[in-house]
């Protein structure tokens, strides 16, 4: 297969998010079927009923992808109902810190590490080889300025991201030649209230709403984007 296909199927994790209502809404407006993930089955269920889509065009997929085993059962189920998986859109997120480095405490990078690299990870490893097959796939993971340039007492946030960070642009230098393409939407804050525009600051200024996120996403995902691998995509430069 080559080109996007006509009606894609794109894996959203995290989904119960703020920006994954956003997300399934664009993908399915724009003619795509979607598979919703997070690890609470409860409140992904809520979302699909609260989004209202066509039953045919959205899928519940619950599955805690810090666990390799469960992240495989997730793909397998999108794969089982809608034949392949062609987009994925990662959206786990999960912050902790205010620590001083000094002060780190080790439970705090490991949770980091599993929110945003095994999770990544994990679920890369499921889908991946089902894009390489068909000869299309496009892997796309939200990340943050945090992780090139940390805060201070931010350490743990940004170590995680870090290596979510690394771990795609490995990925996109080994599978652009496959038609597999991997790159990183770069958000400082998601603006779910539109902030930004009612109370315009310069605060808020940098923010990002998840309409702008789903819109990026949207593009990455089209044929109009194959040329675009390995990239870091700042939605943060207002």
């Amino acid at each position: 297969m080559t080109g996007a296909p006509q009606r894609p199927v794109v894996l959203i994790t995290g989904a119960t998010g703020l920006t994954g209502r956003a997300v399934a809404r664009r993908f399915v407006a724009g003619g795509a079927v979607v598979a919703l993930n997070g690890s609470d089955a409860g409140r992904v269920e809520a979302l699909v009923a609260d989004l209202a889509l066509d039953p045919a065009c959205v899928l519940a997929a619950p599955g805690d992808l810090k666990d390799a085993a469960a992240a495989r059962s997730v793909v397998e189920a999108v794969v089982a109902r809608f034949g392949r998986v062609d987009v994925l859109a990662h959206l786990v997120g999960g912050y902790t810190g205010g620590t001083a480095v000094v002060d780190l405490d080790p439970d705090d990078v490991r949770w980091m590490l599993d929110q945003h690299l095994w999770t990544t990870l994990n679920v890369v490893q499921a889908v991946v080889p089902g894009m390489v097959e068909q000869g299309f796939g496009r892997v796309v993971a939200v990340s943050s300025p945090f992780a090139a340039t940390p805060n201070a007492r931010g350490a743990s946030y940004a170590l995680g991201k870090a290596a979510e960070e690394v771990l795609i642009r490995t990925l996109a230098r080994e599978h652009g030649i496959d038609g597999v393409t991997a790159n990183l939407l770069i958000v400082k804050t998601i603006d779910a209230n539109h902030e930004r525009e009612t109370a315009p600051s310069k605060a808020n200024a940098s923010w990002v709403t998840p309409e702008e996120v789903a819109e990026a996403l949207a593009w990455l995902a089209s044929d109009a984007a194959a040329s675009v691998n390995g990239a870091r995509i700042p939605l943060d430069g207002r």
